[in-house]
Parts: structure tokens; C-alpha cells; sequence
């Protein structure tokens, strides 16, 4: 005779396999862009290239988003360093990610203004809080970077 699961034992299991879905996920889209990656090294002449910047990037925030919200010391670790790898694939390709940390002064040509919040004694036009990293390709703004500034 067996006995059933627990409800917590469930719920663990029920976690652990979202969990392996998301990582099934991210690996899968990784491998296109890493296969996408090699085609398009091989062809001489290119430069930047935009549309698969566009996709590296989108890669980037994905594993960004993974490290700061893995759940121990060693995802957030293997996490960081495939968000690493990319960003190494994406400034290769003549791209930039835009990262503004707190106390940076607002650049309206790289970064988006998604929210505001008191100053309370610090300068006005700061960024407060990143939200999410922009894309500069070429010199160009692709993605802004979306932070929250202090207003005055």
C-alpha cells in the first residue's frame, strides 16, 4: 500500500518542475542564438548587426533577470555568468548594454524615465533604480535603458 504525498511535497515537486521548464527554455532559446551567432560570424564584412543584438540582448536580460531571482548562491552564479558571456557576444558585435546605477545623472538618449520619486536630499535628474538595462547598438539607442529618476 502506498501512501500519497504530502501537500508541501507536491508543491515542491510542482516548483521544481517549472523550474526545469524555464531553465529547458532558456537553454533552448541560448542554443538558437549561440547557432544564429556562429552563421553570422562566418560571413565577412558584417558589422553590427542589429536583429541578432536585438535577440543576444533579449538573452541577456533573460539570464539577468534568472541571477538576481535564483533561488541559491550557485544558480545565481551559473546565471551571471551566461549574462556575462553575452554581454562579452553583444559589446563583440559592436554593441553596448546600458546599465545605470543609482546616482548616475538621466541620459534621455540611452535611458527611459518609467517612474519618478521624491529626491529627499538626493540631486534632482539621478537615476534612482534601474528596472531594466537598454541596448545601444552603432551608436544608435535600440532598447532604453528603463529607470526611475528623483525629481526635484
Amino acid at each position: 500500500m502506498t501512501e500519497s504525498a504530502e501537500p508541501g511535497d507536491q508543491q515542491q515537486l510542482r516548483l521544481l518542475s517549472e523550474q526545469i521548464q524555464d531553465l529547458t527554455r532558456v537553454i533552448a532559446r541560448q542554443s538558437q542564438i549561440i547557432d544564429r551567432v556562429a552563421t553570422e560570424s562566418t560571413r565577412p564584412g558584417r558589422g553590427a548587426d542589429a536583429p541578432l543584438l536585438v535577440e543576444l540582448f533579449a538573452l541577456f536580460t533573460d539570464a539577468d533577470t534568472c541571477a538576481r531571482t535564483a533561488d541559491s548562491e550557485r544558480e545565481a552564479a551559473a546565471f551571471a555568468a551566461l549574462r556575462d558571456g553575452l554581454e562579452r557576444l553583444i559589446i563583440g558585435r559592436d554593441g553596448r548594454v546600458v546599465m545605470p546605477c543609482a546616482g548616475d545623472e538621466f541620459d534621455v538618449a540611452v535611458m527611459e524615465a518609467a517612474d519618478a520619486r521624491p529626491a529627499d536630499g538626493a540631486p534632482a535628474g539621478r537615476v534612482a533604480e534601474t528596472i531594466r538595462p537598454g541596448l545601444v547598438v552603432a551608436g544608435r539607442s535600440l532598447r532604453p535603458a528603463m529607470v526611475v529618476v528623483y525629481r526635484g
